[in-house]
């Protein structure tokens, strides 16, 4: 999340709690627009009088999410044994912070510390074979045993073994809400997680994954860590895209090769020739990563363009004209920033108000488009 994300660190009352958390779940608020929405208005509560007024352009009357629905979701949290963390917190992940439509809200339950300490991302195939799956338990375990935590997805295949080898140093990130076990046969496995790791969930509670939900979870993922470890997986395959999330977020992308007569291991050789930093070992990953301050080795994707504008530049602009800029199709923000002549602020909020309005679609780096 960029400076905009970040208007007030004050301590919480309950009611702004309530409202940020039912901002969040109203139609049309992502965590790009929730956050332009707080560095306008100051409070989610301010935020949610204004919808109404910023959704006029939308064929329908703008009505936030019902305070019944926020009520039952608290519940289901309190329930589950989780708790909220909200992205200005003083626990909330720095790195995790850093990347571009960081999720402004999420539920726990563990050792929340362990996100905040140097942590290494762990990805790789469902059907990985069983070679490959010890070698993501081992690297599990060395990557712990050298101070690490070790990030992944509940997965079948290299996210389960990397998350046994490194117990308790790990932390699980699941496509689903805090309550829902995803595979139900990594129940056991995620329940170990949340009581002596931490487990993650950007979904409400009683939300089935979906699979719009698992490149939310892998952004996630990659965000919480300086780097991110591909040790299985096919060309098309989710892993890369929390690799290449990992590279659009400055951060080290690293890769095990294997044989060019295994497609399972394609993936991983393609990220190495793309500009990933091959590895061998635990020791390699840890070179790599002990000190890491940004500058990754790798260069297998350039880190994604960055807005630069003040909370209070965001409270006093008024929307830029770029409605006939777009299409359907996808264009990136700051493409618009130079068409428009505008600056960034204004044009962020242009866009602000064409997603509430249900107009605009937001895709990975950065890029915008018209909902056709």
């Amino acid at each position: 999340m960029n400076e905009a994300s970040h208007p007030r660190v004050a301590p919480l009352s309950q009611d702004e709690a309530f409202a940020r958390i039912r901002l969040l779940r109203s139609p049309n608020i992502g965590p790009v627009s929730y956050a332009m929405l707080l560095a306008r208005y100051g409070t989610a509560e301010e935020a949610l009088e204004a919808l109404p007024e910023l959704g006029k352009g939308g064929k329908r009357q703008y009505r936030a999410a019902p305070f019944d629905k926020i009520d039952r979701e608290v519940e289901g949290v309190r329930k589950a044994g989780a708790k909220y963390l909200f992205h200005d917190q003083p626990d909330y992940p720095r790195l995790l912070g850093e990347i571009d439509g960081a999720p402004p809200i999420v539920t726990y339950r563990g050792d929340l510390s362990l996100a905040s300490k140097p942590c290494i991302a762990m990805v790789g195939a469902r059907n990985a074979s069983a070679a490959a799956v010890k070698l993501a338990r081992d690297f599990g375990q060395g990557m712990a045993e050298a101070g690490f935590t070790v990030v992944s997805g509940l997965a079948r295949g290299i996210d389960g073994a990397a998350h046994e080898g490194a117990m308790p140093r790990t932390v699980g990130v699941i496509a689903s809400g805090i309550d829902i076990a995803y595979p139900p046969q990594h129940s056991e496995l995620q329940e170990r997680i949340a009581k002596e790791g931490l487990l993650i969930a950007e979904q409400p509670p009683g939300t089935e994954p979906r699979g719009s939900h698992f490149p939310s979870r892998n952004r996630i993922i990659a965000g919480l860590a300086s780097g991110t470890l591909v040790v299985e997986a096919a060309v098309k395959s989710g892993s890369l895209i929390t690799a290449r999330l990992a590279g659009e977020a400055g951060r080290e992308v690293m890769a095990i090769p294997g044989s060019p007569l295994e497609a399972r291991s394609h993936g991983c050789n393609h990220l190495i020739r793309e500009g990933a930093v091959l590895v061998q070992s635990p020791e390699d990953v840890v070179e790599l990563l002990t000190g890491f301050e940004g500058q990754p080795r790798s260069t297998f994707r350039e880190p994604a363009f960055q807005f630069d504008f003040s909370h209070e530049e965001m409270a006093e602009t008024e929307p830029a004209d770029v409605a006939g800029l777009l299409t359907t199709a996808p264009v990136s923000v700051d493409e618009l920033v130079r068409q428009s002549g505008q600056g960034a602020a204004a044009v962020q909020l242009a866009l602000l108000e064409l997603e509430i309005t249900g107009r605009l679609g937001r895709h990975a780096g950065g890029r915008v488009s018209l909902k056709g």
